[in-house]
């Protein structure tokens, strides 16, 4: 049996909108808060390279702003408050199922005949709640909850 990769594009995604709206929210307003692919590495830890596909999905889909060159960057394309935590998901892991079932083999009973079709009503199920929860957050409500957390961490 070969091992799986837990899938990190949700997670690594959401960090760097965080991030980005981090540094919206802490300009001064005079100029565009934008970050470079390196800042975003060094937060992800991770390369460049890789945060610049990561970025490509959410820029498709409106949720950020590139620029390229010397002095571009990368920042949010909508008000952090606008961005809810689904549309980041939905962007970030496209079409791919929560989950992966074993394909189904010979129909010799109802449990191999009909697994495939069980967890693929188990997995829309839980897609749906899973969008749920993140639909009902914005990105803005992230970056409280996170601020929240540090303050905690400090206090406690």
């Amino acid at each position: 049996m070969t091992g799986t990769v837990l899938d990190i594009r949700f997670s690594s995604a959401l960090k760097a909108m965080l991030y980005l709206a981090c540094a919206a929210d802490e300009s001064d307003g005079t100029e565009p808060a934008t970050s470079s692919s390196a800042q975003l590495a060094e937060v992800l830890d991770t390369n460049p390279s890789l945060v610049r596909k990561l970025l490509v999905p959410l820029v498709r889909a409106g949720l950020v702003e590139s620029t390229k060159g010397r002095a571009g960057g990368a920042r949010l394309a909508r008000p952090a408050s606008e961005i809810t935590l689904a549309e980041i998901y939905r962007c970030s892991v496209d079409d791919k199922p929560l989950w992966a079932c074993r394909p189904d083999g010979d129909a010799r009973c109802d449990v191999t005949g009909n697994t495939a079709e069980f967890f693929s009503r188990l997995n829309a199920e839980a897609e749906d709640a899973v969008l749920g929860v993140l639909g009902d957050r914005t990105l803005a409500d992230g970056l409280a909850e996170v601020r929240r957390i540090g303050r905690q961490a400090v206090t406690g």
